[in-house]
């Protein structure tokens, strides 16, 4: 299963993390994994170009493990862009959670 844990402080996305495997289909064909992974990948990389953010990332060897963490500081503009794509972000994983919620959960810290 794929675990997304959002952290937030005054209801501001801090940071991210996803883990696991969704293993809903054999390796290449898993569409959860790929959606997962697509959506989160594309948040990242257009908070980055759009909002000239750089994230600290961490991700694992395998591919199971992805942690983002917004600096500290941010403009309010551009903090307020950033969170309008990390939350559209999270629509998109919570429509995904809707219709596999057996490979995927989301949590809120």
């Amino acid at each position: 299963m794929i675990h997304v844990t959002v952290f937030r402080k005054d209801k501001q996305i801090t940071a991210f993390e996803l883990s696991g495997h969704a293993d809903s289909g054999p390796y290449g064909y898993d569409l959860v994994c790929a959606g997962v992974s697509a959506v989160s990948i594309g948040a990242v990389n257009a908070v980055m170009e759009l909002c000239d953010t750089n994230l600290e990332i961490e991700q694992g060897a395998d591919g199971g493990y992805l942690h983002v963490t917004l600096p500290k500081g941010l403009p309010l503009e551009q903090l307020e862009k950033v969170q309008l794509l990390f939350d559209g972000m999270l629509i998109s994983l919570k429509s995904i959670e809707l219709e596999y919620s057996q490979f995927i959960k989301i949590v809120n810290k």
